[in-house]
């Protein structure tokens, strides 16, 4: 299983105690999911959450690119036919043909950029079709 997570501390809504927030995306089962679990140390209000999809809520991904920085996919090498490029991107974040065109280019050029987890999950589906491909922090490369 490939994981990420972070804790933060916010404010209770409720009391205004403060609340242990942990907030993770991982892959299991080859889905991308993510969590989100907190409770206040003053009232013990609580919540847990967990989905998976081809795209997780943009506040638990901010907080683990800030906590952890971004991760940057690359193919290795030339891909010898662009069909098993699109067909791995649609695959994994249910795009379309248009979509998953502009992704296959960025991939091809600068590479894509996103969470450590999502970009290994999509990594994953390109290695699945038979592609080479490299996952590197962001900032070790333009």
């Amino acid at each position: 299983m490939i994981t990420q997570g972070v804790r933060v501390t916010c404010r209770c809504g409720r009391c205004g105690g403060a609340v242990q927030q942990d907030i993770g995306q991982f892959i299991e089962r080859g889905m991308l999911r993510w969590s989100s679990e907190g409770r206040c140390e003053r009232c013990a209000d609580g919540w847990c959450e967990q989905d998976s999809g081809p795209t997780t809520p943009e506040h638990i991904r901010q907080l683990l690119l800030q906590a952890h920085g971004p991760a940057r996919l690359r193919l290795s090498g030339d891909a010898p036919s662009l069909v098993p490029v699109l067909k791995a991107l649609r695959t994994a974040h249910e795009l379309s043909l248009r979509e998953a065109r502009l992704r296959a280019d960025r991939l091809g050029e600068v590479g894509l950029v996103g969470t450590l987890v999502e970009m290994e999950f999509l990594a994953l589906h390109l290695r699945a079709h038979a592609l080479a491909v490299t996952v590197e922090s962001a900032a070790e490369r333009p």
